[in-house]
Order: C-alpha cells, then sequence, then structure tokens
C-alpha cells in the first residue's frame, strides 16, 4: 500500500511502478477523438495532453523507457513524441486509465486538491509558452512542458499519499508561518521538488527537463520564465487581489521589460479574467 511507503528511495520505486492516472474528461476526449478518425491528428491529441500534466507526464515516461537504448537528442514536444510514437500505438500502450477518480476512491478533497493544481499548472503553462513566444524562443513547448509538469510530484503524492497530503494543509493551516518544503520534510522526510527530480532521472526524462524546472539554475532566463509563471498561477489562482502579485507583475515586468500596468494587461488582471480556464471536469 501506498500509505506503508517512507523514504524517497521507497517513494521513487513505488511512483515508478505504479500507473499514472489521468483526468476523467482526459480520457473522454481521447477517446472520442480515437472514434472520429477524420479528426485524428498528432495536434488534436496533443492539444488534449497538454490540458493534463499526469497524462504527459505519462506518455513521456513511456517514450523515454521504450527509446532508452537508443537514446539520441532530447525530445519535449508533446506532438513530436506522439509522430515518433505513432498515433496507434500510442492508444494501444499508452491508455488513458485508470481515472484519478478510481484512483482516490471517493476522496473527494483530495479530488479536489489534483484539479486545483492541474488548473494552476495549466495556467502557468500558457503563461510560459506566451512569455518564451515574446522574447522569440523558438523551442517555447519546451518551457511550457516544464511549467505544466513543475507540480508533478505533488499531484502524484495527492494520488497515491492523499491522507499524508491531508496532513500537510492542516499542519500549515494551523501554523501560518509554516513553510511548504518544512511542511513535506516533516511528513514525508523529504521535499517534493527532491522527489520530483528522483523521479525525473529514474524515468530517463530529458536533461533540458531537469534543468527548466531546477530554481537553483534560476539564472538561466528560460528557467526564470518558468519560476515567474508557476508564481503567477499560482499567487493568481487565490484570486487578482492577492498581496504577492504586485511583486509579481514587477518581475515579469523586468524579465519582459514591461510596466506592471502593461504586464496586468498582457495576462489578464486588470480585467480579472486572465488565462481562460478551459477545463469543466
Amino acid at each position: 500500500m501506498a500509505a506503508e511507503v517512507q523514504g524517497l528511495d521507497a517513494w521513487v520505486a513505488h511512483l515508478s511502478q505504479v500507473e499514472i492516472p489521468v483526468l476523467r474528461q482526459t480520457a473522454r476526449e481521447l477517446a472520442r477523438l480515437h472514434q472520429t478518425p477524420n479528426r485524428l491528428d498528432a495536434r488534436s491529441v496533443a492539444q488534449v495532453l497538454l490540458r493534463d500534466p499526469l497524462m504527459v507526464a505519462k506518455l513521456l515516461r513511456h517514450f523515454e523507457q521504450q527509446r532508452r537504448k537508443g537514446r539520441s537528442t532530447d525530445v519535449l514536444q508533446v506532438e513530436q513524441v506522439l509522430m515518433m510514437l505513432g498515433l496507434e500505438p500510442f492508444f494501444n500502450t499508452v491508455p488513458a486509465q485508470p481515472l484519478v477518480d478510481d484512483v482516490l476512491q471517493g476522496r473527494v478533497s483530495a479530488l479536489t486538491a489534483v484539479l486545483r493544481v492541474i488548473k494552476r499548472s495549466h495556467r502557468a503553462s500558457i503563461f510560459a509558452m506566451e512569455w518564451a513566444a515574446r522574447r522569440l524562443d523558438m523551442h517555447y513547448d519546451e518551457v511550457r512542458i516544464a511549467a505544466l509538469l513543475y507540480h508533478l510530484a505533488e499531484l502524484l503524492l495527492w494520488c497515491f499519499a492523499p491522507d499524508r497530503m491531508g496532513e500537510i494543509l492542516s499542519r500549515q493551516q494551523e501554523d501560518r508561518t509554516l513553510r511548504s518544503k518544512a511542511a513535506q520534510q516533516a511528513v514525508f522526510g523529504f521535499s517534493f521538488a527532491e522527489l520530483q527530480t528522483e523521479l525525473a532521472k529514474k524515468w530517463g526524462l530529458p536533461e533540458l527537463l531537469l534543468t527548466l524546472m531546477d530554481e537553483r539554475s534560476s539564472q538561466l532566463d528560460r528557467v526564470r520564465n518558468v519560476i515567474l509563471a508557476v508564481n503567477l498561477a499560482r499567487h493568481s489562482g487565490n484570486g487578482w487581489d492577492d498581496a504577492a502579485l504586485p511583486d509579481d507583475y514587477r518581475d515579469i515586468g523586468d524579465f519582459l521589460r514591461l510596466s506592471s500596468d502593461q504586464v496586468m494587461a498582457l495576462v489578464g488582471a486588470d480585467t480579472g479574467t486572465g488565462v481562460p480556464d478551459t477545463r469543466n471536469d
């Protein structure tokens, strides 16, 4: 049982053996595409996957395991991975199951947390992609994937250790000064960032992905892009009046060479709309 797993190495082993669950809507949309051959192409499938970080992780893990022996260059574009695998092999070997709902077995609070983190991750991925494009980064899809998967370890632990994740939440609610990393260490014995790094290594994910998600490399523009996008998605998720947002606008403005007012208009904060939520799960 996942609840009995203890220690970083044990969790890396456990999460490397389980099937990564996906959202119900992802499974539904993929099934619909598969049943309509005239609409089935790599781009349409990629658009579905890019709204579900769990499904993207599932795809990348499978892809890297399949090609590890003959590995050449890193591939971080979902559409390109799909074309290299082939659509029918993708549907046959990377099934959109199990569902998050089934794995959590009616734990409503945990499901709510998963959906909240996924929504935040999707928002961050859109921010990161748009800013990379503004800076003429020809490989903006790589930045997008890094932002989308930034909270992958947190998502997996909500799926497979919901009680302990709930304990972290309770500790932070009781002590508003308790930092997330300290709470994670107290409950699990490691931080989510440590787990994510070790999982990425174990699964053979592209080195570039590890770099783009590593705050210690924040001096690199593309890493800075990811971090700024993740921060804005997290803070704006609390509402456009969140106290941390003015600092976000300033930092993003420095990065994009815009004023704070221009940044607010760019991200939709001046109207309170922001990145539209395209999911309805």
